[in-house]
């Protein structure tokens, strides 16, 4: 599985002088509305912030505002400057203002989810499906696609297409995604204590939850499939935090059908 998008917003904005309208060439430029409108149920795209740009006295406000039913942490740049804040679920926030003088600006945003102060617990999950042979396809430093920070310790669990897809920890829906480029169908579960779990390739059409529901452990979230870049039917678990201004999965404890189970590190060089 491949990384989540972290740098959302990239473009250079000419900011028009005064007196011109900057509606039409800013959204061709950043396909985005001059306004922030209120956004609701599923996400289509996976992103985790938008930027918006508003005229304010002789400028432009940059107002980001949090997609996500649980906490983001933004960091808007323009050039080597940046100002970092970690945004509540569905909070926009103003984080700078642009003078109209004429020049280019070039404006980066970073948005990474979850609170960078939260402390994961050691907790045991209990499986995330019930049913079917508890098998492990690619686990920790998988060499297809568990070597990034944000999946080394993430474990794909080949299952049927349709088996239903258990929430592994109580928590709540912070992100529902219908179809993501990497990860396909997706549900992230924000737990109590600011780690959060991502449920990935799941099948499309099938979510049963909407981003802010609390979940309980063992209720179903949606059912495995074959969605985003995957190479056969499996479910993608990784539990991750915010670990300031990155995002990383973190080692987690399982309980299986007869006792904790035990994942191995992956060696040795790729088939």
């Amino acid at each position: 599985m491949r990384r989540l998008p972290l740098l959302l917003l990239s473009a250079t904005l000419a900011l028009p002088a005064l007196g011109e309208s900057p509606a039409s060439r800013w959204r061709q430029g950043w396909g985005l509305a001059g306004t922030v409108a209120a956004e609701s149920g599923i996400d289509g795209d996976g992103r985790f912030a938008s930027l918006t740009l508003q005229r304010r006295a002789g400028g432009h406000e940059a107002q980001v505002r949090n997609l996500l039913a649980g906490p983001v942490q933004v960091r808007l740049r323009a050039g080597d400057d940046g100002i970092a804040a970690v945004l509540a679920a569905g909070e926009q926030r103003r984080l700078a203002w642009l003078a109209d003088d004429g020049s280019p600006v070039r404006l980066l945003l970073d948005a990474f989810p979850g609170d960078p102060s939260a402390r994961p617990a050691d907790h045991l999950y209990r499986l995330p499906f019930d049913g079917a042979p508890v098998r492990v396809s690619q686990g920790i430093d998988g060499h297809r696609s568990h070597g990034d920070a944000q999946n080394r310790y993430a474990i794909d669990f080949p299952l049927p297409e349709g088996t239903p897809v258990l929430a592994a920890r109580a928590g709540t829906a912070m992100q529902v995604v219908s179809d993501s480029a990497g990860e396909g169908c997706l549900v992230r579960v924000l737990h109590a204590d600011g780690s959060m779990a991502l449920y990935a390739h799941l099948q499309a059409g099938s979510l049963s939850v909407r981003p802010g529901q609390p979940v309980q452990a063992g209720q179903p979230l949606a059912r495995s499939g074959n969605t985003g870049h995957s190479t056969g039917p499996h479910l993608h678990f990784a539990v991750q935090a915010n670990t300031s201004l990155a995002l990383a999965s973190i080692p987690f404890r399982m309980a299986g059908p007869r006792g904790e189970l035990r994942f191995a590190r992956q060696t040795g060089a790729p088939p």
